[in-house]
């Protein structure tokens, strides 16, 4: 599969954008973080990291994309489609690129008001102080009535593709963790082991890895492993989101080491249960609260199931989330998790996930599926 997309690709979306914007009478939005630039732009770098130079991309009304960004990153930006850059040598603590971005958003806005994503997910990535500037110039800002959001929301098969090959080597990589993981191995060693185990498969990075383990489950999925040995009735969960060109796979897998209790084995196939009703269920026309209570049936929490599921995408974490309160209609191409949770005692729970794009006639899998008996290692 090639890497990176056609120059068609970004055109759409650009187009796409600015129809929406003629009809919500934005003369521009203004984007400062990585999802949204690189979305419009294809400019991937992993330069992010650093929080000391603001990035800014301008979609204007009419015509291609403006860059304005720190020099550093100008070829990088000349490889893709985008032609007109504008750099400034940051960081500069006197007028950190504000002074060129203001003239660009002059240039193009002409008074118009300018949208700024400004829903949930959303951050301005820049200094208040820089941004009180632009205001103070005269120009004029407002929310950019969720456009980015629900076009991000939507994948293409282009995009699709990159996620189905982002699980694919991850479940290459959890069919080998009986390579790093066995009774008597350290929890964080075989965090370490694992996180090799997707680079070896194709993985370009790994940018996220939770889990936990214990004899009836874990307390939690977002702690950092600790020294602590596998023991024998242990169940080890690995939740992973990799990465290939820029498009997140995240999904788990939960492993007994040696033959599960009752009680582990009863729940693992309640929530194989749960994430089959919670499939059948996401469907165009269905909203996330709907998949959320097939799933929340299931598992027998009621509201206290908290979030069951959500986007996924160029983030790990994205648009809609499957609660009781989230009545986001499900369309073609959305791609989304299922992820139930359940119970065992004593503070203990288990945790099982799986990646499906919504399709016209029902859902298609896209992480390799999880059936039968919780794997022993």
């Amino acid at each position: 599969m090639r890497r990176g997309f056609d120059v068609g690709e970004f055109k759409a979306r650009v187009k796409a954008a600015q129809r929406a914007m003629a009809r919500h009478e934005l003369a521009a939005i203004l984007l400062t973080t990585e999802p949204e630039v690189r979305y419009f732009t294809g400019f991937q770098t992993r330069f992010w990291e650093s929080p000391s130079r603001p990035w800014f991309v301008i979609i204007p009304q009419s015509g291609d994309p403006i860059a304005v960004i720190p020099s550093i990153g100008e070829a990088l930006m000349r490889r893709t489609w985008v032609s007109d850059i504008r750099t400034w040598s940051a960081p500069d603590p006197i007028d950190d690129g504000v002074s060129l971005l203001t003239e660009a958003l002059r240039e193009i806005a002409s008074g118009g008001k300018i949208g700024v994503p400004s829903g949930m997910e959303s951050h301005l990535r820049m200094p208040l102080a820089d941004f009180g500037r632009l205001q103070a110039a005269g120009l004029v800002f407002g929310d950019d009535a969720g456009i980015i959001a629900q076009l991000r929301a939507v994948k293409t098969e282009a995009e699709i593709e990159k996620i189905a090959k982002a699980c694919s080597i991850a479940g290459r990589a959890f069919d080998r963790v009986g390579e790093v993981a066995r009774q008597g191995a350290k929890l964080d060693s075989v965090f370490r082991g694992f996180q090799g185990l997707l680079l070896e498969e194709g993985a370009d990075w790994v940018p996220y890895l939770a889990g936990g383990a214990g004899p009836t489950g874990y307390s939690d999925v977002i702690s950092p492993a600790g020294p602590q040995p596998l023991a024998m009735g242990d169940v080890l969960m690995l939740d992973t989101g990799a990465v290939w060109d820029g498009y997140f796979c995240d999904f788990d897998r939960n492993f007994s080491i040696g033959v599960p209790a009752r009680r582990s084995a009863a729940s693992w196939s309640q929530l194989l249960e749960a994430t089959l009703a919670g499939f059948e269920a996401a469907k165009p026309g269905a909203e996330a609260a709907d998949v959320w209570r097939a799933m929340a049936s299931v598992v027998g929490t009621g509201e206290t199931a908290g979030r069951l599921g959500h986007g996924l995408g160029m983030q790990l974490t994205e648009g809609l989330s499957l609660t009781a309160r989230d009545h986001t209609v499900l369309e073609a191409g959305m791609v989304i998790t299922l992820e139930p949770g359940i119970e065992t005692g004593d503070g203990m729970m288990l945790v099982h996930e799986e990646n499906i794009v919504i399709r016209e006639g029902g859902a298609q899998i896209l992480s390799p599926w999880a059936s039968g008996a919780m794997p022993v290692l």
